[in-house]
């Protein structure tokens, strides 16, 4: 019945966007961070993968749904949307917003995500529990539907959308009056995690929830500026937006003589020197630019260390030919695409063919973490490009707007850095090995049924 209490003790997952194992465990060791130490001496940590492109918006919906790309069906940061003939943005940068088209990427990113483009067998945890009377809430979490309809806080909108039960969406969306600051004020300081701990404060002091998601991510926008490797005073901040959820429950053994807990991040980061514009290799073919419509062959979309290209209406250039275009490409790792049932690795001309349950040619093509199944269901998505591109180490791919972060960090590869993660659980049965599986850990814990979207969680070749 909804609103009874659940037999399992209540869960608390929190998902530091970009922190790296590495910066993590630096931290610890020199005696940073200390409400992290204190979980990780509480729980099991280990590392564990994302998916691919390691891109938030396609990892939170992975995570959050407990399923791969090909069944969540978003595909990156930037994608070309066949049917509109348009390009979805949602939010590489300031400049490719407006590249884009700047209110049709806001609402993109706010309401497209959830409502139009989030597969419709991909079923949110927040739909699950509350399906099963459990009481969830999202702290601004990017993939966010759920069964509660919520009206937008901005006056004179009168737009909804459907939410977790209690829903805070940087003050956009707040299903409770919590007298939270402004979260987009200073956000080089750290203003959004600080709008997120006001509002975990608040949730925690009135035991007002089953299941907390609670998303801090200004760590990977101090990461992307400094690199992964300089980043620790907003790893600070990040650790303190954890303690003032600790404290909120009175102490922090209080805390976890209530709450179970998930510790996460979504993606890796890299340290970025170079960025290349992809649209570039494929200057000898006529390309779709925002505003055009007809008379294109291919429309590239690249941001981050990933990039797709998409084969347009009378392109007379095969998947194969475009691949082969990167093969002397630095920037390049590897070029992805389907021929025949199977996927195909290509680099400098050599490939590796595979597909669930077999593989021929060079497997150093791919040697990623779990990288062929997480580049099997890359590329199976139904709105993926009919190539996929993996940057290499050092590389990345300047957006719509030509913005980038070189000499800062980023992620979106299939490389180690961009997809590894930490993982901490304490009182949960299960130890995450992907991402992926913390959606069906979850709900585990909570005696709830997995839909059939996070069941099926064999990917690799």
């Amino acid at each position: 019945m909804p609103g009874t209490e659940p037999a399992a003790k209540k869960l608390v997952a929190i998902v530091v966007d970009g922190l790296t194992p590495g910066a993590l465990e630096r931290a610890v060791e020199r005696g940073r961070a200390p409400a992290l130490a204190f979980l990780i001496e509480q729980g099991v940590y280990t590392r564990a993968v994302s998916v691919f492109p390691s891109l938030t918006p396609v990892c939170m919906s992975s995570l959050t749904t407990g399923s791969h790309p090909d069944v969540h069906r978003i595909p990156h940061l930037v994608w070309y949307d066949r049917d509109a003939r348009r390009f979805v943005e949602y939010g590489s940068s300031f400049g490719a917003i407006v590249a884009a088209g700047t209110r049709r990427s806001i609402m993109d990113t706010i309401f497209g995500l959830n409502e139009r483009h989030l597969g419709r067998e991909a079923v949110t945890l927040y739909e699950s529990l509350d399906d099963a009377g459990v009481v969830a809430a999202a702290v601004n979490v990017t993939c966010y539907r759920g069964r509660t309809r919520h009206r937008v806080t901005l006056p004179g909108l009168g737009r909804t959308t459907l939410g977790p039960r209690r829903f805070f969406y940087y003050n956009l969306f707040e299903s409770d009056e919590t007298g939270a600051p402004l979260a987009v004020r200073r956000r080089s300081a750290g203003t959004v995690d600080e709008y997120a701990a006001a509002v975990g404060r608040w949730l925690v002091t009135r035991d007002g929830f089953d299941f907390l998601l609670y998303y801090l991510s200004d760590y990977d926008y101090a990461s992307h500026l400094t690199g992964p490797d300089a980043a620790d005073a907003a790893l600070d901040r990040a650790d303190a937006a954890i303690a003032a959820l600790l404290e909120a429950a009175g102490g922090w053994d209080e805390f976890l003589e209530r709450y179970a807990v998930v510790v996460c991040s979504d993606h890796g980061q890299t340290t970025v020197t170079r960025a290349v514009r992809l649209e570039e290799r494929f200057a000898h073919l006529r390309l779709f630019r925002p505003g055009t419509r007809i008379g294109c062959d291919v429309a590239v979309g690249a941001s981050n260390r990933a990039g797709q290209i998409y084969r347009l209406p009378g392109c007379r250039t095969t998947a194969r030919e475009l691949a082969a275009r990167l093969d002397a490409d630095p920037a390049a790792e590897v070029a992805l695409f389907l021929e025949d049932g199977e996927a195909v690795a290509r680099r400098e001309g050599e490939e590796l063919r595979f597909a669930p349950g077999r593989t021929s040619g060079d497997a150093t093509l791919l040697d990623g973490p779990d990288a062929a199944g997480r580049a099997w269901a890359a590329l199976h998505n139904p709105r993926a490009g009919d190539v996929l591109v993996s940057a290499a180490a050092g590389y990345e791919f300047s957006d719509l707007g030509g913005r980038n972060h070189s000499g800062g960090g980023s992620h979106g590869s299939l490389s180690l850095g961009d997809s590894e993660v930490p993982m901490l659980t304490i009182g949960l049965e299960a130890s995450p090995r992907s991402i992926v599986e913390v959606a069906p850990a979850i709900l585990a814990h909570f005696g709830v049924e997995p839909p059939p979207c996070a069941r099926a969680l064999a990917r690799a070749a």
